[in-house]
């Protein structure tokens, strides 16, 4: 998180929270993948917790380097593949099955971009103010191109989803990024990823309804199929 090790301790534990009760609101086995995405949030908060804790103190330089990757791992990596998977494994519309597989395809090869990066490349975390700002030797050239393709890959899935409410996700996520580019520049992966955290609370929302849904629909052919008989 983007203020304290305190705020992003507390900020882990009250998103991992909400996790817990979004599993409970799981009815089908393809809705668990997005179910999960709080819990990951959460522990990416933790992770930078750690980092708020240990960047100041080199004694503790191991445990520093194994949570920046933790973080940029998830922040890099996971989000542009595990997004548009997470939809598609619920989606049931063939047509828009056919444009997320695309999406998906997109967000693996960011995925594969950045993982490359992460290996090969430098990164340090420095603490500036009441920010975190991760330094990187990434390619400067096409560091934009590689960011519209990761938000294209993250955010469009949400707005294609026939899963009601998702697009409500989206329009949130999509402004959240806007207003951090606008206003946090240089602390992007940081900020954004805490306003993300707070915005995947939503998804407990979606699936509330969605469950609400299969149940009213659940009764409905129940009831049908007892005055057809």
């Amino acid at each position: 998180m983007c203020f304290s090790a305190t705020a992003s301790f507390a900020g882990g534990v009250i998103i991992s929270a909400i996790g817990v009760a979004v599993i409970t609101k799981v009815h089908k086995p393809s809705q668990l993948l997005f179910a999960s995405i709080p819990l990951f949030f959460g522990l990416q908060q933790f992770t930078e917790g750690v980092l708020w804790l240990t960047i100041p103190d080199p004694d503790y330089a191991g445990i520093q380097k194994i949570a920046t990757y933790l973080f940029l791992i998830m922040a890099d990596v996971l989000w542009p593949a595990l997004i548009p998977l997470a939809i598609l494994k619920m989606e049931s519309d063939t047509r828009k099955r056919k444009i997320i597989r695309i999406l998906l395809l997109t967000g693996l090869s960011v995925s594969i971009y950045y993982s490359c990066c992460l290996l090969f490349l430098n990164v340090t975390p420095q603490i500036m103010g009441y920010h975190i700002l991760y330094n990187s030797d990434f390619p400067k050239l096409i560091a934009i191109p590689v960011f519209i393709l990761y938000l294209i890959a993250t955010l469009t899935p949400l707005f294609i989803s026939s899963i009601e409410r998702t697009h409500m996700m989206g329009i949130l996520m999509f402004f959240s990024c806007l207003v951090t580019a606008i206003f946090f520049t240089q602390y992007l992966t940081s900020v954004w990823c805490f306003f993300a955290a707070l915005i995947s609370g939503v998804i407990y929302w979606i699936l509330s309804d969605a469950k609400k849904k299969f149940r009213f629909d659940k009764l409905n052919l129940l009831k049908d199929k007892i005055l057809l008989h």
